[in-house]
Formats: structure tokens, sequence, C-alpha cells
């Protein structure tokens, strides 16, 4: 056999830089101590760069959006940092420049000019670094309140609960923030399994900083599908990607990617007040599915009569009106395997309504991951009863921290640690003591089991309950770095 030489430290770091692109590394200590022939444990160190994406924010000449860009405090010793947020177009105009951890920074735009937005935080504003959009149109078609979180750029998103029949206008955006050009395919799957798609729908170029949106009616032309599933991967390069939905009679609002496809998945924050709910589920794999449907709601779970299990087959999208399942209380919808031993991974998202008649307003709920360690989520308003967070705690109880952060125009923050009983979701309404302007919410995991959170922001407009729903994810501000050894051929093994 022929044996490897030991890599040098120099090697070893060029290679993980090269795998994190973001991992901060310091070189072993010299203790004169022999050095171990097992893998060294890993550390966590903070990230050092982090890149977002947000798409185009409206097609309104009305339209009123504000960003906001945040990132919690930094470890001691982070130093300086660096954080812009720029038009994804060749002139690439800095829209927001935050200067420092721990403290919002907001900007306006107006109109259907509105860019979409690639960005980067640098050294101490990488950790956590959080962009959100929120958008408010009072009138016409799209009217509403359209709010999404920026995200990382990806190769894989799924998207339940599009549509293509009469009354809707479901478009995907698609920014690419990278030198190279992106390749983007667009699937589309019904309750009958994957929708015929017109020639040349797929291999969908993304020049380099650049964004595009597509017409999902477009892909399956006379194609009318209610509740569907899409799915969007790269063959080259990444993208960011949402989904702009509008409905006649109801509204716009934005739908973000769903979970990755689990077994078991949680969709959290239903407004106590929503007067119609639509759970929309796919099955990506083989094997059809099986689900208990399950209410987390203040005082425990409990199964919507009649729908207290569904069945899905495999590579086709199903749907069921839950109607006003939370009835006055907020709550959050669980799906478990009906069967422990027989698992079937699913995508899933809620078509989530407000009010009545011409008063209607829409708003999406995909399946999202735990906090983690911690999440945050940008512009609450500190208005009473704009900004509600709702926990939940599937599995087993927990505790978090909840803090407010202080306004983009000034305050104090504000914590506090919520217990969370297993199976319920909990509500905490939060903002910093004299806060003015927007602020952002960040939730730490300090014991127990997984928790899942939501952020609802209402901002009424003439007797319209106009909201949007946003989820937290864990922040990835840190990643997991091998110790080097003073050998290191272990690691080529």
């Amino acid at each position: 056999m022929k044996q490897r030489a030991p890599l040098t430290l120099a090697a070893v770091t060029a290679a993980l830089a090269a795998l994190t692109g973001v991992a901060a590394l310091t070189a072993p200590a010299t203790d004169g101590q022999a050095a171990d022939t097992k893998a060294a444990t890993a550390a966590r160190m903070p990230v050092e760069r982090s890149l977002l994406v947000c798409p185009g924010p409206s097609s309104s000449d009305i339209a009123e959006t504000t960003y906001t860009a945040f990132t919690p405090g930094a470890p001691a010793g982070a130093g300086k940092g660096s954080a812009r947020l720029l038009g994804a177009t060749a002139e690439a105009k800095p829209v927001l420049e935050p200067k420092e951890p721990g403290k919002p920074f907001g900007a306006t735009a107006s109109g259907a000019d509105a860019p979409a937005l690639t960005g980067s935080a640098d050294g101490a504003l990488a950790p956590g670094w959080t962009a959100q959009l929120t958008t408010k149109v009072s009138v016409g078609r799209t009217r509403g309140v359209l709010g999404v979180g920026c995200t990382a750029p990806g190769t894989d998103f799924w998207f339940p609960a599009v549509g293509t029949a009469k009354g809707r206008e479901d478009y995907v955006h698609l920014t690419n923030p990278d030198d190279a050009a992106a390749i983007v395919d667009i699937k589309l799957f019904g309750p009958d399994g994957p929708a015929k798609p017109d020639v040349g729908s797929d291999g969908i170029r993304v020049d380099p900083k650049s964004t595009k949106t597509v017409l999902l009616s477009t892909l399956v032309p006379g194609a009318q599908l209610a509740d569907a599933t899409a799915h969007v991967t790269t063959r080259a390069g990444r993208v960011g990607a949402s989904v702009q939905v509008g409905e006649e009679g109801v509204g716009a609002d934005w739908l973000p990617a769903a979970a990755d496809p689990a077994g078991s998945l949680v969709l959290p924050g239903i407004p106590a007040d929503a007067t119609s709910v639509r759970l929309v589920v796919f099955v990506p794999g083989a094997e059809d599915a099986d689900l208990k449907v399950r209410l987390a709601a203040p005082g425990g779970s409990i199964s919507p009569a009649g729908n207290e299990q569904l069945h899905v087959k495999a590579g086709m999208t199903a749907a069921v009106d839950l109607k006003d399942l939370t009835r006055g209380e907020p709550g959050s919808l669980l799906l478990t395997p009906s069967d422990p031993k027989k698992s079937a991974p699913v995508v899933a998202a809620l078509r989530v309504v407000r009010g009545s008649g011409a008063k209607q307003e829409i708003g999406f709920i995909p399946a999202t991951a735990p906090v983690g360690v911690r999440a945050t989520v940008a512009d609450n308003r500190p208005e009473e009863n704009t900004t509600v967070l709702a926990l939940t705690a599937p599995g087993a109880d927990a505790k978090v921290k909840v803090t407010a952060s202080p306004g983009t125009g000034g305050g104090e923050p504000a914590s506090q640690e919520v217990t969370v009983k297993a199976g319920t979701t909990q509500t905490v309404a939060l903002a910093p003591a004299g806060g003015k302007g927007s602020y952002a919410l960040t939730v730490e995991t300090l014991s127990g089991g997984p928790v899942h959170a939501a952020r609802t922001l209402s901002l009424p407009h003439e007797g319209i309950a106009m909201f949007t729903v946003q989820a937290f994810s864990d922040d990835h501000s840190t990643v997991s770095v091998p110790k080097a050894a003073q050998d290191l051929s272990v690691l080529t093994r």
C-alpha cells in the first residue's frame, strides 16, 4: 500500500476553508505532548462570512417596501465587520449597509422598481446575519402585506401550496448572486402526479448577478391546479428562490421554501383568528404516506374532528380543508406518521386566510426546521398587537430565551425566558423598552427538546386584517472545525 504523507496545517486549513467558505481556523497549541492518533474533537467557531439573497418585492407601483437587516450581538473579541445589501443587477447599488451587531438597520423603497438584493456580511456582522423585506400594497389585485426573510442561495427547494388555477398568479423568483450563470429546472406536481410541462420549460437560465421571475401557469399551459407542489432545482450554479402568490379576492403574500422532506413536520404559528386553514402535502419518494394530523394549542395537542388522518400517494399532492381549526386560539400543526415503523418523507405548507367576504387576506406557513441554537426574524413593529411570536415544542418540554433588540430608531433591548410544554404552542408579545422603529426578535434554545417558532406581523388596513408569517430557522452562526493535531494524516483516510 502506498504510504500517505502527513498533511501540513496550511493544507488542511486551505481545504477546510474551501469546504465551509466561512470557518474561522486557529493554529493548534504546541504543548510538547505526543499527538493523539484519533481524530481530534471538533470546535464550534463563528462564521466569518454570510451571504443572503432577497427577491424583488413587488410589481405594484404603489408598493411600499421596508428592508431590515440585523446581526445578534457578536462574541467577545470578534472585532469589526461590514455588511451590504446591493441591488441584484449589474449596477449593484447599495440599498442597506448595517454598521454594528446588536442593532437593526432599515431602508425603504417605493413602487415596482425596488430591486431584488444580494449581499454579504463579514467579521463581527456575519454570525447570524438576518435580513427581511416587508411590503405593503394597499389596493389592487395584489393588495396585502407581503413578508419574506432573505435566504442563503441553494440548489434544491420545495414549494407545496402553489397553484395555477384561475384567479391565481404564482411567480417563482430566482436570483443568482454569483459570477456564472445558473441553470434552473422547475417541476410541478398536482393531485394526479407530475404535471405535463410545456416544451422548453426546463433549463431556465438565470444570468450572473441577475434575477428572473417565472409565472408557474406558463410552465403547464391549460392545467388548472388549485393545489400543487413546485420543485425547484439547479443543474448548474445556485440561486435564491421564493414564490410570490397572488390570489383574486384574498390578496398576496410570499410562500417561502418548505423544510426538507421528513417523516414528521411542524408548521408553526397559525393565527388565532384564522378563518380558513388549508393543508397541502406532497410525497417525493416512492412510498405512500399515512399521516396523523394534530393541532398543538396552548393547552395541549388535539386532533381536528374529521381530519385526524391523511393518506397521500407517492409522487402526488394532497390537500385538506381544515377550516377554522384554531377556533380563537393560536396553534401549530403537527404531522407525524400514523405508524412510526412506516415513515415516508413528505413536504407540506399551509394556506391561511384571515377575515371574510371582501376583507379577506392570505398568508402561508411552510413546514419549518427547529430553531436550533439561535434564530432571528427582523422587522417587528412596536405598535400594540402587531407582532405575535408563537413557540411550539412538538416532542418534549423546552426552555428558550426570547430577546427583542433595540428598534431602528432607538430603545433598550428586552429579554424573557419561556418554558414551552411538550405538544403545546405558547405565544409571546415582547418589544424593546422605549423602542422606536422596527426591531428584531431572537430565540435561543436553553434546554429540553426542539422548538419551532414563527412570527405573525399584522398591519391592518381599512378593515382588512393584512398579515404575514415568518418562520425562525437556525442562523448557523458557527461552524464545526476539527482541532488540528501534529500528525494530520488521519484526515485523509
